[in-house]
């Protein structure tokens, strides 16, 4: 029984995976993610259910379009399998709880986030509006029926993790806007990504998903600034380390919080 639900929860997750390439290709170029359906973008030629099959069918053609033979990215095949892994892991954390729901929920969002802003070093305001009435769900929810990762169950507590988590990146752009005479060091995009991002966490979490992303963030640029791969003045897309921050803090925020105390309070 165990066995058949986790099976249940990755083939549904391997289905999203699917649907998220499909996001992540065409929201950046302002493409309908419903019409036209699913297309070959070299010859055109309609995707019939068995081309859409997730991971097998791109192991079958040996990741080419069955019908004008172009190469298909790999990276179709990855996203369907991480977005698996990550809903086994979400599962396996929360149960089928409300908790599990709303973070699968998010953590959909984050994935699509990630390779788009890695890409294209945007955010789509429509995946965060996707986020803000998730996270806008939630809130009227958690007034009824507190939410597992908050602990603290007060109502302001997700409205403050929303203004502290953006309130800081907006901050923080507008400080380096200040300090290097108008250049960007911190996009719009992250700053309004973590407005959904602090309803679904609450502010305790909310600011520990910031500290990790912001860790994860310098420590990628300097090893990058170390190799020449990047410079001062590089543009390096920040979006997939708030990511990475979020699911490391829905998956061990707790425990992570509770170790730094216990060690050095």
């Amino acid at each position: 029984m165990i066995i058949s639900v986790y099976t249940v929860v990755f083939i549904y997750g391997l289905i999203i995976g699917s649907f998220l390439n499909v996001c992540i290709y065409r929201i950046p170029r302002e493409e309908s993610i419903v019409s036209p359906p699913s297309h070959c973008p070299n010859c055109g030629t309609r995707l019939k259910p068995f081309d859409l099959v997730p991971l097998l069918s791109y192991l079958i053609t040996g990741g080419k379009c069955r019908y004008c033979g172009m190469k298909i990215s790999p990276r179709y095949f990855s996203v369907e399998l991480l977005t698996g892994v990550v809903s086994l892991a979400l599962f396996y954390k929360y149960g089928l709880t409300v908790d599990f729901v709303a973070f699968i929920f998010l953590t959909y969002i984050l994935i699509a986030v990630f390779f788009i802003d890695f890409d294209h070093q945007i955010i789509p305001d429509e995946l965060v509006i996707a986020g803000m009435i998730g996270g806008a769900m939630l809130f009227v929810y958690n007034l009824y029926l507190p939410f597992q990762i908050f602990a603290d169950h007060r109502w302001w507590n997700p409205l403050l993790g929303m203004v502290l988590g953006s309130g800081f990146l907006l901050a923080v752009s507008l400080i380096g806007l200040a300090l290097y005479k108008g250049e960007e060091v911190m996009g719009m995009g992250d700053v309004k990504l973590f407005a959904p991002i602090g309803l679904f966490l609450g502010w305790k979490m909310t600011l520990l998903a910031l500290f990790i992303s912001v860790i994860l963030g310098g420590m990628s640029s300097l090893v990058l600034m170390l190799l020449g791969k990047a410079n001062r003045k590089s543009m390096i897309p920040f979006g997939p380390f708030i990511v990475t921050g979020v699911f490391i803090t829905i998956m061990f925020g707790w425990d992570l919080l509770n170790w730094y105390l216990s060690t050095y309070l």
